[in-house]
């Protein structure tokens, strides 16, 4: 496969449209493609950091623990907004290694021994700048340190869901399961399931 050729990006203008949550900026560009074309282009881009993703699975049991939490885009798209999705958070600083070990207690109580990177990507690229790490790791039921839940000071009301593997995969045809990066980490699941035991 050929090297592509690298565009001509200048930014004219990044303008902050909020910052009250994380940060909404307006960016003015000209953009040089591959016909040699120049054009002047507007984007909203959102930036919130970099995230980590971990799927918990339990080869003894069959199963994979996944949270359920109330997210207000799902729910402004049509849904009740409560997501069933694989414990996840944003990197604050840390390590992704390090994160999604502190993401997967805070959200379901199970501490990780070894944790397996898989691979990374942008979720949604047109307009978040959000990289994620994806994780594997092998649990127990001895793992268990704590309820989960998520931290009360951030206001978190995570629901710690206990499925079997193929029950979960099943959720995703029907619906039940519509995250993202569930999915994809279901879906690695079913195509590794050997190397996960």
């Amino acid at each position: 496969m050929t090297q592509p050729m690298q565009p001509e990006v200048t930014i004219v203008e990044k303008k902050l449209l909020s910052d009250n949550w994380y940060f909404l900026h307006k960016v003015s560009f000209d953009y040089t493609g591959r016909n040699g074309k120049t054009s002047r282009l507007h984007r909203e881009v959102y930036d919130r950091g970099n995230g980590a993703t971990i799927l918990l699975y339990d080869p003894k049991r069959d199963l994979v623990v996944l949270v359920r939490q109330f997210r207000m885009p799902a729910y402004m798209n049509e849904t009740d907004g409560l997501l069933i999705e694989t414990p996840a958070g944003l990197l604050d600083g840390e390590h992704p290694e390090e994160a999604i070990r502190r993401e997967a207690i805070e959200e379901t109580g199970y501490q990780v021994r070894d944790v397996r990177f898989l691979f990374k990507c942008f979720m949604s690229p047109g307009a978040v700048t959000e990289l994620i790490h994806f994780y594997a790791a092998i649990i127990d039921v001895e793992d268990r340190v704590s309820e989960g839940g998520g931290l009360e000071e951030e206001n978190e009301d995570i629901e710690v869901l206990e499925i079997p593997l193929s029950q979960a995969l099943t959720m995703v045809e029907s619906g039940e399961i519509l995250d993202g990066k569930t999915i994809m980490l279901l879906q690695w699941a079913l195509l590794n399931r050997d190397r996960l035991r």
